[in-house]
C-alpha cells in the first residue's frame, strides 16, 4: 500500500478499484492468470478480491474480503476451471465495505448468466436504481456495479448480443466506469467515454489480457497492444477479436490526472504516458517552482520517491534514502488512541537518523487531504535531528470532491479548503510548503495530447452529475481551527 501524510490515521485518499480478464487460447490458466493479475493491481483496493471463470458456459467464481494472497491458495484456484475469467480488486468508493459488494458480480437472469467487473462510480446510479426498484428490482448489495448488471440484463432481452446489451447501456449510465463483462462464451470490455479509468489490452500467444494497468499485464507475462479507447467496447470470443464504436455523442476525454499522481503503479504506462516519467516530471517542475537551498531531496514511500528524484535531477540537490516504510502493516494497521499518535508513525515510517541529522531537508509527498496527521513526518524528522525540513507536494491543493470514484471528502474536509498555504505550513511545522501549480498538470505528462480530469483541484467536472450525486459530499467536515484538532 502506499503511504501519504494523511495515509498514517487512515485518513487519506484510498485507491481505485482493479479489474483483470483474461480468454485464454488454452497456454495460459485464467485463474492462475487473474491471480496474477490481482496481486500486480492489489495497490487499487485491499478490501476485497474475486475471481470468475466460464467453463463451457457455466460460469464458477469465489470472491472473499481480504488480500488477494489471503483469498486464493491453490485448491481455490484449481478449482476454478474454464477457458476465460476475469477478477476484481476492491476498495469501496460507493456501497459498504462487506462481502456482498465484492466483485465480479454474477448474476443469473432469463438469458442465463453474466459477470461484471467493474472499476469507477456512476453519477446517476442513485436515479436508475430507485426506477429500477419501483418497477420491482431487488438488490443484494449497495455497489453502482450491480446497477449495470441491471441495466444490461434488461437491454439484453431487447437485443441480440450482450455486447450490444453493453452498448445500449453506455447510452444509459453516466459517470465513470471501466468494464470486463463475462457471459458463457465471450469477455467485453468497455470503457466510459470519457476515459476517466484507465484499461489496456494485452495479448499472450493467442490468449487476450484486459488489466486496469499495464503492470498487470507484465505480471502473467503478456505483452502490451493498445489501450481501449473512451468510449469503446471490445469483445473477445473463439472468432477472434472486434472493436464496437457506439455513438455516444460528443465528450471530452477526462482520464483522472491522480492516476499518475498516486494511485496507478510506477511501472505502469497509461494511455501512452509512463507513470514513472510524469511523476519525475512533477518533482522537477516543483525543484524550477519552488527551489530552495538544502542538503538533500527525500521522498515519503512509496509515491513520493519517484517525484524526488526528478525534483533532485532538477536542482542538483542529491537525494537520499532516508524514510524507510515497514511493508507489512496493510490493512491489519490499528489506528492508536491519540496520546499514541507518534509513535504510529514510527510503525508504519521511520527515519535514518543518521542521514537527516542536522541536514537541510527537502521532503517530497503526492497530497495533503484532511490535513488531519499534516505535522506528524515533519515533526518525526525534526525528532531525528533535521535542521531544515521543506514539505513539496506533487499535486495542487484539493479544493472538491470527486464523483468518479476517488475518495476524496466533502470540500468541508479539505484543509486546503479551509486554509491558506501559509496556515497549511504553520500547521505542518515545516520550513516551507509548495504545491504543484494546477497549470502544470498537462507539462507534468510532457504535454501528451490526451485530456484529463482535474475536476478535484478546479472544480470543473466534465461529465453530467445530478442532485444525488453531491449527497455526503456537502461542504459540512471537520474544524480546522485548532492544531490539536488536527
Amino acid at each position: 500500500m502506499k503511504s501519504s501524510f494523511d495515509n498514517f490515521a487512515t485518513e487519506g485518499l484510498h485507491e481505485e478499484c482493479g479489474v483483470f480478464g483474461v480468454f485464454s487460447d488454452g497456454t495460459i490458466n485464467p485463474a492462475y492468470a487473474c491471480y496474477n493479475g490481482l496481486l500486480a493491481l492489489q495497490h487499487r483496493g485491499q478490501e476485497s478480491c474475486g475471481i470468475a471463470v466460464s467453463d463451457d458456459g457455466v460460469i464458477d467464481y469465489h470472491k472473499n474480503m481480504g488480500l488477494v494472497t489471503e483469498v486464493f491458495n491453490n485448491n481455490i484456484l484449481d478449482s476454478l476451471n474454464g477457458q476465460m475469467g476475469i477478477s476484481h480488486v476492491r476498495y469501496s468508493t460507493a456501497g459498504g465495505s462487506v462481502l456482498e459488494n465484492a466483485q465480479p458480480l454474477v448474476m443469473r437472469y432469463v438469458k442465463g448468466t453474466l459477470s461484471v467487473a467493474h472499476n469507477g462510480n456512476l453519477t446517476n446510479a442513485v436515479e436508475i436504481r430507485r426506477q429500477l426498484e419501483q418497477r420491482g428490482a431487488i438488490f443484494q448489495t449497495t455497489i453502482d456495479s450491480e446497477v449495470i448488471c441491471y441495466v444490461i440484463a434488461r437491454e439484453r432481452l431487447k437485443c441480440h448480443s450482450v455486447e450490444e446489451a453493453v452498448a445500449k447501456t453506455m447510452q444509459v449510465i453516466e459517470g465513470a466506469y471501466s468494464l470486463l463483462v463475462m457471459s458463457p462464451r465471450k469477455i467485453i470490455a468497455a470503457r466510459d467515454p470519457h476515459g476517466f479509468r484507465p484499461l489496456c489490452m494485452g495479448k499472450y500467444n493467442n490468449s487476450i489480457v484486459f488489466a486496469s494497468e499495464s503492470a498487470a499485464l507484465d505480471a502473467c507475462g503478456a505483452e502490451f497492444v493498445r489501450d481501449i479507447e473512451p468510449g469503446e467496447i471490445v469483445v473477445v470470443n473463439e472468432e477472434g477479436v472486434r472493436s464496437i464504436k457506439p455513438d455516444l455523442g460528443e465528450t471530452k476525454k477526462s482520464l483522472c490526472i491522480f492516476e499518475y499522481i498516486y494511485f496507478a503503479r510506477s511501472d505502469s504506462f497509461i494511455d501512452g504516458v509512463s507513470v514513472y516519467e510524469a511523476r519525475k516530471q512533477a518533482g522537477r517542475i516543483l525543484a524550477r517552482t519552488y527551489p530552495v537551498d538544502a542538503d538533500m531531496v527525500i521522498g515519503v514511500p512509496e509515491s513520493g520517491i519517484d517525484a524526488a528524484i526528478g525534483y533532485s535531477e532538477e536542482s542538483g540537490i542529491p537525494y537520499e534514502k532516508a524514510i524507510v516504510k515497514n511493508s507489512y502493516i496493510g490493512r491489519t494497521f490499528i489506528k492508536p488512541s491519540q496520546s499514541e499518535r507518534m509513535k504510529s508513525v514510527k510503525i508504519k515510517l521511520n527515519p535514518i537518523a543518521d542521514k537527516v541529522k542536522g541536514k537541510r531537508v527537502i521532503m517530497i509527498d503526492d497530497s495533503i487531504v484532511r490535513g488531519t496527521t499534516v505535522d506528524r513526518i515533519v515533526t518525526m524528522l525534526r525528532d531525528a535531528g533535521a535542521k531544515e525540513v521543506h514539505m513539496r507536494i506533487s499535486s495542487p491543493p484539493f479544493m472538491w470532491p470527486c464523483y468518479y470514484g476517488t475518495d476524496i471528502p466533502s470540500r468541508g474536509e479539505l484543509i486546503a479548503c479551509n486554509h491558506t498555504i501559509e496556515e497549511i505550513t504553520k500547521l505542518s511545522g515545516a520550513d516551507s510548503l509548495g504545491y504543484l501549480p494546477v497549470d502544470s498538470l498537462h507539462e507534468m505528462i510532457n504535454y501528451a495530447p490526451i485530456g484529463f480530469c482535474d475536476g478535484c483541484f478546479t472544480g470543473k467536472y466534465p461529465a453530467a452529475t445530478t442532485k444525488e450525486t453531491f449527497k455526503g459530499k456537502e461542504r459540512g467536515g471537520m474544524n480546522f481551527d485548532n492544531k490539536s484538532k488536527c
